[in-house]
């Protein structure tokens, strides 16, 4: 599977294309400054006297001027500080441009995170047209994103390298974060933040799709679950209201209505499970489901024993889920 893009030098969007350029200046400051000590100091031990271990030091240069040493010193804080400023105008420089993007017509989602998942919900328009979804993120290519952050639990960070900056979500507090995603693809995002136990493994999805496609992928989301046709499946359902599931998860158009979980209701149209540590397959949905800490030590999901016939069942509904 696609992991997605994750790279921080390799923009798809003009947020994360301000902190690349960024970047590149502090990079070339930054070496210049250290090829240039490395210099001296090889300069300096060049030029240094070699005397034998057994003879006295000579002392005598201790209070003679030494003018161009002094020049020299003099000329490097200046340069050292003439960098330092450059580094700051260029700090100032892209925190404008960064709040400088046009956010008409933005679309706008709030993001949740909690040990070890992320909420997803959107919020445009009416409460009729809300939607909640998990660990995956989808957004139309060319229009901004504003997201709304909040912590859960503990301090978490919320990074997608490829189009934005890392912005953390801290219990009790709201943050915002903007981005725009100008060409289509999947890119991954991370917590940047040490949050616990399974803090590595804290992944999420941005999926940036064509307009269309993207309206599409909305509307479906605002649908309730498909009420499952095939037995195995049907008999899944019963058993998923009928056990501990349904106290966690929320699938739309069932008496399942969770909120300590993500919400399933399109569970199947997602890429991964757990955060993005498994990819989305039968087999990783039914290890998942009956041992969740042995991928994922420390989550909070229990482990669901049951025979391999409910477990089949239970897996084939999930599956419906699209």
């Amino acid at each position: 599977m696609n992991p997605g893009v994750h790279d921080a030098l390799h923009a798809f969007g003009p947020q994360a294309g301000n902190i690349v350029d960024l970047w590149r200046v502090f990079l070339v400051v930054c070496t210049v400054v250290f090829a240039a000590v490395l210099v001296a100091l090889i300069l300096a031990l060049r030029r240094a006297p070699r005397i034998h271990a057994l003879e006295p030091p000579d002392l005598g240069t201790l209070n003679v001027p030494e003018p161009r040493v002094r020049r020299n010193v003099t000329t490097a804080v200046a340069i050292a500080t003439l960098g330092l400023l450059v580094l700051l105008a260029a700090s100032v420089f892209t925190d404008r441009a960064l709040a400088r993007m046009s956010l008409k017509d933005a679309v706008h989602i709030e993001v949740t995170a909690y040990q070890w998942w992320w909420s997803v919900k959107y919020i445009d328009g009416p409460v009729s047209q809300t939607f909640a979804t998990a660990n995956e993120i989808h957004v139309p290519v060319g229009r901004p994103v504003i997201v709304r952050l909040n912590g859960g639990d503990v301090i978490h960070s919320l990074w997608v390298p490829s189009l934005a900056g890392k912005r953390d979500l801290i219990p009790g507090r709201t943050a915002n974060i903007t981005f725009r995603a100008d060409h289509p693809g999947i890119f991954r995002g991370q917590c940047a933040e040490f949050c616990g136990f399974q803090h590595a493994f804290m992944a999420f999805e941005v999926h940036a799709d064509a307009p269309a496609d993207y309206e599409a992928w909305r509307q479906q989301q605002l649908q309730p679950a498909a009420e499952p046709s095939d037995p195995q499946a049907q008999r899944g359902k019963m058993l998923f209201q009928s056990i501990q599931c349904a106290m966690c998860h929320a699938v739309q158009g069932t008496i399942a209505q969770g909120q300590m979980a993500p919400d399933l209701t399109h569970l199947a149209s997602r890429r991964t499970i757990a955060a993005g540590t498994l990819p989305n397959t039968a087999a990783n949905l039914a290890a998942w489901i009956a041992d969740p800490q042995k991928h994922k030590p420390g989550v909070n999901m229990p482990p669901n024993p049951m025979s391999g016939t409910d477990l089949a069942a239970l897996v084939a509904y999930l599956g419906t889920l699209k």
